[in-house]
């Protein structure tokens, strides 16, 4: 079995607890309008086999402090579940965290147990969740956002630990009403130990001109610190 990958981080701060070892996985079905990664669009990348990446790791597993261990980001990593669930089998063998960031997007409820075996082997769950509103969920990532919901209730049902991951928008996600929907939605759930909002950037930008591809958001600007700050406040994140 080989996996698809576009770059690995040996020092990752931002992608769960601690210091993280994060695998970016080569391909994703959305196109988020914010996407900062979009050289990760396109299945390809280089082939590692499970057993490669793991060695890889353990070369860094002393600096795994603070519940640190790997996170498999992308693209999206559920396109290559497979393999996710085979290198974080080796991982749990050797005692090392194990971490999917993810949007849920490929999750079916009608055949929800698919991801049941890799679920098995994932101590955390990251899920990114685009935007709470159906249709502007379809307007910003080019697909609906039932999918992704549902991922979200399977991963509380089935009590997995879940970090949720928004990203704040000017004219797009940072809207008082669609936060106070996501806050409803959010405080529905029963295994959330952490919110996050994350402030757009546009550093991605310079991705776009070097593929030769317009970039969607030219012109909107990160979101102010009260902007932040009120998104925090409505997402229960600060009082």
């Amino acid at each position: 079995m080989v996996g698809y990958i576009h770059s690995f981080e040996s020092f990752g701060t931002v992608d769960g607890p601690g210091i993280r070892f994060v695998v970016f996985m080569q391909g994703c079905p959305m196109r988020c309008l914010y996407c900062h990664n979009p050289d990760t669009w396109q299945r390809g990348g280089k082939e590692y086999t499970p057993e490669e990446v793991a060695a890889n790791v353990r070369k860094y597993k002393s600096y795994f402090t603070g519940g640190g261990g790997v996170t498999v980001s992308g693209g999206e990593p559920l396109m290559q579940a497979d393999f996710v669930r085979e290198l974080f089998t080796i991982l749990k063998n050797s005692g090392i965290h194990t971490a999917l960031d993810t949007s849920g997007i490929t999750f079916n409820p009608e055949d929800k147990h698919k991801f049941d075996g890799l679920l098995e082997v994932t101590d955390l769950v990251l899920l990114d969740i685009k935007h709470i509103d159906g249709a502007e969920h379809k307007k910003l990532t080019g697909h609906d956002n039932k999918n992704v919901l549902a991922f979200a209730e399977y991963l509380s049902g089935i009590g997995k630990p879940v970090w949720i991951r928004h990203v704040l928008v000017p004219g797009i996600t940072d809207n008082d009403e669609y936060l106070t929907e996501l806050a409803k939605f959010i405080g529905g759930l029963k295994t959330v130990h952490k919110v996050e909002v994350l402030p757009y950037h546009n550093m991605g930008e310079v991705k776009y001109k070097n593929l030769g591809v317009d970039y969607p958001l030219k012109g909107v600007q990160p979101p102010d610190a009260e902007r932040v700050k009120n998104a925090k406040r409505i997402l229960g994140v600060i009082k």
